[in-house]
């Protein structure tokens, strides 16, 4: 664990990241998603209709995030962070607006740019550019942020649309960011001069040999070979988590037992999130990689196998060891591998096939379940995907950097 020194000296960004984090709760599928039964009622959408705009929007943010992620590397943090927090409450007003199926398409697509996308990726790259031998540990508390959120929203959503229209809670979340974003912008008070400008300070000061750019990045056989299984975690959980009002519904699950388990969720994400944090630091981001995704073949042959009570919590806890592993993993990865000065254009490249991937699970699964296909088939598929992408993430093993050979991998 980090010590308490090093914890006192750097706290600030430290809750920053958590911070923005939490905050990219809005527009995350576990907070879109208790909307679904509302949203596709108020427009007349079925199954695959809603998907599809889903999928549309969060492809289309997927490619505008390449472009606007990288803006990280040339702007301050303070600005950058300013101007994606503003973007995330004007999606959610008009997320609460909208009046047609196209105004619901932009809504989506600005929750997805800068909720999934841009507010995420300020708070998680600048930990992973200012640390270097804490760096696992560090985006493991800061990753504790998403599930904080997955735990706080499920219950107030489930709670608030007993009471109140489903626009209305968009227009609460709108006027929460609204005024977190002071709180947000006090925690960088004077970060450029504590982590750039002082040489002697050693979160501050990384080396630029053997760092990346991202034309040489897209010529690493590495990165295609661990891409499968960095997409497969946000492929799943985006996907059955989206039709989750329909898998509870298949299942005989009760809106109060979902919640419930989500609770058990974040629980188990935020155990494996410290856990897996100095595993990152301890064994290296590739190794890892080669394992995180067991959780996730787990909860997908849990929902494969039965439909019992004791089936969902054991499912969305087992998806909550694969998430907290995950976040943990994506925060540490690009940095240990492409180096920190091209960073913040790596990781939106990272984090686009993330995005893109997340796209294309709602529209996927959707059309499965129009069609007549069972959840419990959805998640078999999905388990297989998850084993063949673990593989090639092992055959990945050996490769670190730019067309290098890594003679501590095994082989």
């Amino acid at each position: 664990m980090l010590r308490l020194s090093f914890i006192q000296e750097h706290w600030r960004l430290i809750a920053f990241g958590f911070a923005m984090t939490f905050c990219s709760s809005f527009g995350q599928t576990h907070f879109i998603s208790w909307f679904g039964g509302e949203i596709r009622a108020t427009f007349s959408l079925s199954h695959g209709d809603f998907g599809s705009i889903y999928s549309i929007a969060t492809l289309s943010s997927a490619a505008t995030l390449v472009w606007l992620g990288r803006k990280i590397d040339v702007v301050s943090l303070r600005a950058f962070s300013l101007a994606v927090v503003i973007g995330l409450v004007c999606a959610c007003l008009l997320m609460a607006s909208s009046w047609g199926v196209l105004a619901l398409g932009v809504a989506v697509f600005g929750l997805r740019l800068f909720g999934q996308g841009l507010v995420s990726h300020a708070g998680l790259t600048a930990l992973g550019r200012y640390f270097a031998a804490e760096r696992g540990r560090v985006v493991s508390i800061a990753s504790l942020g998403y599930t904080a959120g997955e735990a706080v929203f499920a219950r107030v959503v489930v709670m608030a649309l007993v009471i109140v229209d489903w626009r209305t809670v968009w227009v609460v979340a709108a006027i929460a960011l609204a005024l977190a974003l002071p709180g947000l912008l006090t925690l960088l008070k004077g970060h450029e001069e504590k982590y750039l400008l002082e040489p002697g300070n050693r979160a501050g000061r990384f080396s630029t040999v053997n760092d990346y750019a991202v034309k040489q990045v897209l010529r690493d056989a590495g990165l295609w070979l661990r891409l499968p299984a960095l997409m497969a975690p946000a492929f799943v959980f985006t996907g059955l988590i989206f039709h989750q009002v329909h898998m509870a519904e298949a299942k005989g699950w009760s809106p109060s037992l979902m919640a419930w388990s989500f609770g058990l969720s974040a629980i188990a994400s935020v155990a494996a999130s410290l856990v897996a944090g100095p595993l990152v630091d301890w064994f290296s981001s590739r190794r890892f990689m080669t394992v995180f995704l067991v959780p996730l073949i787990v909860s997908c042959g849990v929902l494969y196998a039965s439909d019992a009570s004791y089936a969902a919590p054991l499912f969305f806890v087992f998806m909550g060891i694969n998430a907290g592993c995950t976040s943990v993993l994506l925060g540490a990865v690009w940095a240990e591998i492409y180096g920190v000065t091209h960073l913040g254009a790596i990781r939106s490249l990272g984090h686009a096939a993330m995005v893109f991937s997340s796209g294309l699970a709602p529209a996927v699964m959707g059309v499965l379940i129009d069609a007549g296909i069972s959840i419990e088939v959805i998640a078999l598929y999905c388990a297989i995907f998850s084993v063949g992408a673990s593989v090639l993430a092992a055959f990945a093993l050996p490769f670190r950097g730019i067309g290098m050979l890594d003679s501590k991998a095994p082989t």
